[in-house]
């Protein structure tokens, strides 16, 4: 395993545990930092892909206005988002057989055999 595959790895993994804490925390102001968190692990993904631009809007537009802006609000409006989320273990199992039903459909659209760099070929490096 190369360093920039490391970096990879941890870096998506980041993101998917700071979206799982996202929608799983109760307070919202926390939930929007670890939103925070996903936005930059993702844009470090997209910098690492060489596509520095995608990487640098996502936290400038995201992370700098967006978020800034949601807190703001969540902050301001002050709502008890734990009256909001009781019912959300009773629609669990409903979300979790549609998570399994969209990867179904994905991976037999997509399939495996469409990834690989035997597919794709290795990428160009510029001098």
């Amino acid at each position: 395993m190369t360093f920039e595959q490391f970096i990879f790895y941890l870096l998506a993994t980041i993101a998917t545990i700071a979206g799982l804490m996202m929608i799983s925390i109760k307070n919202p102001v926390k939930a929007a930092l670890w939103l925070v968190l996903a936005f930059i692990s993702t844009a470090g993904i997209w910098i690492m892909a060489q596509a520095e631009f995608l990487g640098l809007v996502l936290i400038l537009v995201y992370v700098g206005a967006v978020m800034v802006l949601f807190l703001f609000v969540v902050m301001m409006l002050d709502i008890n988002m734990a009256i909001l989320k009781e019912g959300f273990t009773r629609y669990l199992p409903l979300g979790a057989m549609a998570a399994a039903a969209i990867f179904a459909l994905m991976y037999m659209v997509i399939g495996p055999e469409h990834f690989g760099l035997e597919v794709t070929g290795s990428p160009v490096v510029h001098p």
